[in-house]
């Protein structure tokens, strides 16, 4: 929990944040620095920070700094200066040629030892302990057996492969899209957050989908899903969004755990969601060398599906229980959000420009502008001197976290490189299963949920792809399913029991039972853990491909979707017996391990099949609405 500052310590602490900001909307406009002296100077703020915004442990006190916070600060400032000052000396030296310095070895293991501590405090404590068994990996390993073996690693290689080399380690290229792509999309999101973006996502959503049966769940998902993509942190956008819709949920007659479980899966499927997709995306793009905009693509149509799966489960759940809609009095009018559409000129000139071909960096440098200019439609949302203060205060803040959890899965990839140890977990990987694919994904499935659960998406999602990314490479998965294989999983960790955070956050606003709501919200995102095994099989779902094979894999997983939310559900017109749902969950089982094998889905015979389908619950759906139209003629 971050301290609450006041007086002379908040502006301190205010302007010290504020000044980082500034210096990434400097590089962004005029240039980005070298690798040391941008990601340096980066971690020079951010690193300090940590110990002045969050405190120890929970007796420790939160309204003020104490002094021995304040000496860690000091301290945290020395081996980022160091690198920044040398920059030109280390760049000429030769790594693990040249020895390394008594200034050197003492600031490279203050840095260690820092970092460490911030990561408990600002992260998760559980993320400083794997970091801990990974450096305690490099002193046991000469003594380890078989894969695990590394011979011995001297102290000051151990300090120079963290401190002070740019590949990998605490400065190295992760931290570098920190330092970049993320901290620029970080200031974007909290333009959106001041500038009530977040207001216009619900009030769309309400507008929609607000009226029809389950429509507060129905807004909860939709504005959750448009929010979430721009906010990166799905236990923020549980809060964003779900203090409005949790509490209209449970008085329209939701159950709490229901309530709670549908933010919390809504929340955490925002970062799947192009255009932005949480950091993760950044750091993919800059692993893999595959263009962000591919990336976006490839994930467009598994998000959609994953949304429409939340969407029709609330849906199904509101007709077997027979809730209602938001009255027309509780409902914004098409004209007040016409009135406030200016607001989505950003997010629309973002994609504009990402699909024109312009980087994101250029695509994000161009959405803040219009942010910016855009707020003066409106008064309230007028960027006055105060409200760009609390702007670049609030982004800096965010960076914080997402900046040290960087720098710490940094450390384990270097660790697993340079030692050889992500070779010899492939290895084990393929021995285990056989050299068969599917019993390997399970396995890096779990392995994905297991990190995810203990640490934040982003480097859960890092240190997994380097474990489990050799062996799937091995086995000819192609780089860009192998790596969107593994960020699925690492989310859905969100919203995976027993440790799932997004749904303990839902609980407490829906007054839930935390672990209730965490295997609620885990049935609800079933859709999320089948899409992955589909496009490692079949990269139709990523875009690639024909575009009749592309849209014959989306209507046969659709159905598959339809099916899967009636059996989860129990209702599909009426509600079903035991029977009925264990047959619909049986054929959406079919129809998705048809979606693996592409070689089926081409017949002519599955395409018309799937056409005639859609055809036929377009013909009912029409005879619904024209039914529905008389009976109100008739009343």
């Amino acid at each position: 929990m971050m301290r609450k500052l006041s007086g002379w310590q908040s502006r301190a602490v205010g302007g010290w944040l504020v000044t980082l900001s500034l210096f990434q909307l400097y590089t962004a406009f005029f240039g980005i620095m070298q690798p040391r002296l941008q990601r340096g100077t980066h971690l020079l703020f951010l690193l300090p920070a940590a110990f002045l915004l969050f405190p120890a442990t929970k007796k420790s006190p939160r309204d003020r700094i104490p002094l021995t916070d304040v000496a860690l600060a000091i301290l945290a400032l020395l081996p980022p200066l160091y690198v920044i000052a040398c920059n030109d000396a280390l760049n000429l030296r030769l790594e693990f040629v040249d020895p390394i310095t008594t200034p050197e070895l003492i600031l490279g293991t203050l840095n260690i030892v820092l970092l460490l501590e911030a990561v408990r405090r600002a992260v998760v404590p559980a993320m400083a302990i794997l970091i801990s068994i990974f450096v305690g990996y490099l002193f046991i390993a000469p003594w380890l057996p078989g894969v695990f073996y590394c011979k011995p690693t001297p102290f000051a290689e151990i300090v120079e492969m963290q401190y002070l080399i740019t590949d990998a380690g605490i400065f190295g290229t992760i931290t570098g899209v920190s330092a970049t792509f993320v901290a620029l999309f970080v200031i974007f999101g909290a333009v959106m957050e001041l500038t009530k973006t977040g207001q216009l996502f619900t009030d769309l959503a309400c507008r929609l989908a607000g009226k029809s049966p389950g429509g507060p769940a129905k807004i909860a998902v939709i504005s959750s899903g448009l929010f979430g993509s721009i906010s990166g942190v799905a236990a923020a956008n549980v809060y964003a969004t779900g203090t409005f819709t949790i509490p209209l949920m449970k008085s329209l007659g939701y159950r709490r755990r229901f309530a709670g479980a549908v933010e919390a899966a809504a929340s955490t499927g925002g970062m799947l969601m192009p255009p932005v997709m949480g950091a993760g995306a950044f750091v993919m793009a800059e692993i893999t060398g595959v263009p962000y905009l591919r990336i976006v693509l490839a994930a467009l149509l598994g998000s959609i599906l994953f949304y429409t799966s939340l969407v029709l489960k609330v849906h199904f759940t509101a007709l077997r229980e027979n809730m209602r809609g938001l009255d027309d009095a509780d409902i914004v009018s098409f004209g007040h959000i016409a009135r406030n559409s200016y607001l989505m000129l950003p997010l629309i000139m973002l994609m504009v420009l990402l699909f024109r071909g312009f980087s994101p960096y250029v695509a994000a440098n161009g959405a803040i502008a219009i942010s910016f200019l855009t707020s003066f439609f409106k008064k309230d949302t007028m960027m006055t001197p105060g409200r760009i203060w609390a702007l670049l205060e609030l982004s800096g803040a965010n960076m914080v976290m997402i900046a040290l959890a960087c720098a710490g899965a940094g450390m384990v990839v270097s660790i697993v490189t340079h030692t050889g140890l992500a070779l010899g977990i492939a290895s084990v990987i393929t021995g285990w299963s056989g050299g068969h694919m599917f019993p390997a994904l399970l396995l890096i499935m779990v392995t994905s949920l297991i990190l995810g659960m203990g640490l934040p998406c982003t480097p859960a999602y890092i240190i997994a792809i380097t474990i489990g990314g050799p062996a799937l490479l091995s086995m000819g998965c192609d780089v860009l399913p192998a790596h969107l294989f593994v960020f699925y999983f690492a989310i859905l960790a969100g919203i995976t029991p027993p440790v799932c955070v997004p749904a303990y956050c839902g609980a407490a606003i829906a007054g839930s039972k935390p672990l209730q709501t965490g295997f609620e919200a885990f049935r609800l995102a079933t859709v999320g853990f089948l899409i992955p095994y589909v496009f490692v099989y079949n990269h139709a779902l990523l875009m690639q491909g024909s575009a009749m094979e592309i849209i014959t894999l989306a209507i046969i997983l659709l159905m598959a979707v339809v099916f899967l939310a009636g059996g989860l559900t129990s209702y599909m017109g009426r509600e079903l017996n035991p029977f009925e749902r264990a047959l619909l969950l049986c054929i959406a089982a079919g129809l998705t391990v048809i979606c693996t094998r592409p070689g089926i889905i081409n017949l002519m015979a599955v395409r018309g099949a799937a056409f005639l389908a859609v055809m036929a619950l377009a013909i009912r759906f029409t005879l619904k609405i024209q039914k529905g139209k008389k009976l109100v003629k008739a009343n």
